[in-house]
C-alpha cells in the first residue's frame, strides 16, 4: 500500500516530474500527457458514479473496479520498459470489460441510429466519461507511436470506452430514452423532425 504523508514536494516546480523508475522527464512529455489523460478519464468516471441514483445502480460496482484499473494503467505508463515484474495491465482486465459489455448489451434496445450523448443525467455523465476515455486512448496511441508501451493498454482503453457507451444506453432506460442522431435534421428547410 502506498503511504503519502506529504502531498507537495516541490520536485515539479521546474516543469519536470519523476516517472516510477526515478527518471526525470518534462511535464509536457507524451508519457506524462498520457498519464494525465488517463487520470482525467478516471475523474470523469468518478463524476458519472456520483450521478443521482447511480450509487444504487448495478454498474457502480463495475465502475469502481474500472477506476482501480485506471490507476493500474497509470502505474503501467509510469514505468517504461518491458514486463519486468512491474504492474502491467493484463489481458484478463480487458476480457472482463468485454464480458460486462456483452451482459449489458443483451438487455438494450437494438441500435437503429447513432445516438447523441444525451438523455438522463447519468447517461450524459457516462457519455462524457466515454469521450474523455477516447481522448486518453488517443494520447496512449500517440505515445506508442514513439515509445514502447504495453499493447494491452490500448486494448483496455478501447474496451472501456465501449463499456461506458453501453452503460450510458442502459442509463437511458435500456436505450428507450436514447436521443437518436437525425442526419441533417436541423438544416434549413428540413422536413425531418
Amino acid at each position: 500500500m502506498v503511504r503519502l504523508d506529504r502531498i507537495y514536494t516541490g520536485g515539479g516546480d521546474t516543469g519536470e516530474t519523476s516517472l516510477g523508475d526515478g527518471v526525470r522527464v518534462a511535464k509536457h512529455a507524451l508519457r506524462i500527457h498520457a498519464i494525465g489523460e488517463v487520470d482525467e478519464a478516471n475523474a470523469a468516471i468518478g463524476l458519472a458514479r456520483a450521478a443521482p441514483g447511480q450509487g444504487a445502480h448495478p454498474s457502480d460496482a463495475a465502475l469502481a473496479r474500472v477506476q482501480n484499473d485506471l490507476f493500474d494503467v497509470g502505474a503501467d505508463l509510469a514505468v517504461p520498459g518491458d514486463d519486468d515484474g512491474k504492474l502491467r495491465i493484463q489481458g484478463a482486465q480487458a476480457a472482463r470489460l468485454e464480458h460486462e459489455i456483452d451482459g449489458i448489451n443483451r438487455e438494450l434496445a437494438p441500435l437503429t441510429s447513432f445516438v447523441l450523448p444525451a438523455g438522463t443525467e447519468a447517461a450524459a455523465r457516462l457519455h462524457l466519461a466515454r469521450t474523455v476515455t477516447r481522448r486518453a486512448e488517443r494520447a496512449v496511441a500517440a505515445l506508442a507511436a514513439s515509445e514502447k508501451v504495453n499493447p494491452g493498454l490500448l486494448v483496455f482503453l478501447n474496451r472501456l470506452s465501449d463499456l461506458l457507451f453501453v452503460m450510458a444506453r442502459a442509463a437511458n432506460d435500456g436505450g428507450a430514452a436514447d436521443v437518436p442522431w437525425r442526419p441533417g435534421g436541423t438544416r434549413t428547410g428540413s422536413t425531418d423532425t
